[in-house]
């Protein structure tokens, strides 16, 4: 092993910050198993349990057997599957805009599609807790960049009026719901925003898709008339199933064809996935009880943390984080959880604050109320004898 890769190595793990992959296997809705052991899933993304549902396995079948298990090379390269304009017709209606682009993944899609808008002469505002795929994207770009408290359109007003006229192109990139702290941007002030600043928005609705809007769409309803410029989603988390699009006018869609490297030089998504992925819109409307059912069971946790543990917590969405302010008791709380049947992810410093590590639990549809009151009751547990 090269020397310094073993020093850095050491590094990572005596400040407790070393990630390892654990081996599972599936055992159920809502389970998972680990050597030998049933555990309580309450890390996965698959908000609605569509994953394993029936009709999307017979559709990724479907698919490969029609199609083959490869698209081949990228869609210029050797032309586009029509299954993949069929995808695309679709998650325009259910975004509600005029055209829409599939890419590999929302990582793909965040870190190359900001280069395609801007670049050295342009300048960028983001929120301090983007994603690190839209920030990998921002610093590829070349283009200054700004970033502004979290959740602030006085900050990010602030920030427009005395920098924006310095550059030729703006652009705003937010999240409707970040995945660390579970809570929802306010849109329609930073809609605003971007229209008396001459920028453009791109709003990344990776966490809310699934469980947000009447009918699945997430924060940003189909109905809406002021949409941003770019708005993107994954079929990856509530879906079930992978890839990533992006929804526009087809103005934008023709430009990022030809601009946006993620999607010009990767090999297109297999055809399975993408029949999955048609799949998953199609289900999606009839699943207004699981949307319901996950964010009052959410709702539950978060006051049962807050009242009960008497703990910090944030957000209003199916994404419950319990702050800490200790590392070793969020490594040691996620061990003892482990230890007695529930599986979560500790979430460290960088990915958080270094004064806010935490577990992260996610409601999924697959929880039971028995699941709840197990968590509910290992928590106390573990807190009362701390």
């Amino acid at each position: 092993m090269v020397s310094w890769v073993r020093e850095e190595l050491e590094k990572i793990g005596q400040a407790g910050l070393m990630r390892k992959t654990v081996p599972v296997e599936r055992a159920g809705p809502g389970r998972l198993m680990i050597d030998g052991r049933s555990l309580v899933d309450f890390a996965s993304n698959d908000y609605l349990g569509l994953s394993c549902r029936q009709e999307l396995i017979q559709a990724c079948e479907e698919g490969a057997r029609k199609w083959g298990c490869g698209s081949r090379a990228s869609r210029l390269m050797s032309g586009t599957l029509e299954l993949f304009h069929h995808l695309e017709e679709k998650t325009a209606r259910f975004k509600g805009t005029e055209a829409s682009l599939c890419l590999g993944n929302g990582y793909i899609a965040n870190s190359t599609m900001v280069p395609a808008l801007v670049g050295p002469r342009d300048v960028v505002f983001l929120d301090r807790l983007c994603h690190a795929s839209i920030v990998d994207g921002v610093l590829l770009s070349g283009a200054r960049f700004f970033r502004f408290s979290h959740n602030d359109p006085t900050d990010l007003e602030r920030l427009l009026a005395k920098y924006r006229k310095n550059y030729r192109r703006s652009l705003i990139i937010i999240e409707t719901l970040y995945s660390m702290d579970g809570d929802i941007a306010p849109i329609r002030q930073i809609t605003e925003l971007k229209s008396g600043h001459n920028s453009m928005l791109m709003v990344d609705e990776a966490h809310a898709l699934g469980i947000f809007g009447p009918y699945g769409e997430g924060i940003i309803s189909r109905r809406e008339e002021k949409k941003p410029e770019v708005i993107v989603g994954t079929f990856g988390k509530a879906l079930g199933s992978y890839g990533a699009f992006a929804a526009c006018s087809t103005d934008m869609k023709t430009y990022l064809i030809n601009r946006c490297r993620g999607f010009i030089f990767s090999t297109a998504l297999p055809p399975s996935v993408i029949s999955a992925d048609i799949k998953a819109l199609e289900i999606l409307p009839g699943t207004s009880e699981k949307r319901k059912k996950v964010l009052e069971l959410a709702g539950a946790l978060r006051n049962f943390i807050t009242k009960s543990l008497n703990r910090q917590t944030k957000g209003q969405s199916q994404i419950v984080p319990l702050i800490l302010s200790d590392l070793e008791e969020t490594v040691a709380l996620e061990r003892f959880l482990f230890e007695n049947g529930v599986f979560t992810r500790s979430i460290r410093p960088p990915t958080v604050p270094k004064n806010a590590p935490r577990i992260r639990f996610s409601i999924t549809a697959d929880h039971t109320e028995r699941d709840m009151e197990k968590l509910q009751a290992l928590l106390l547990k573990f807190f009362s004898a701390t």
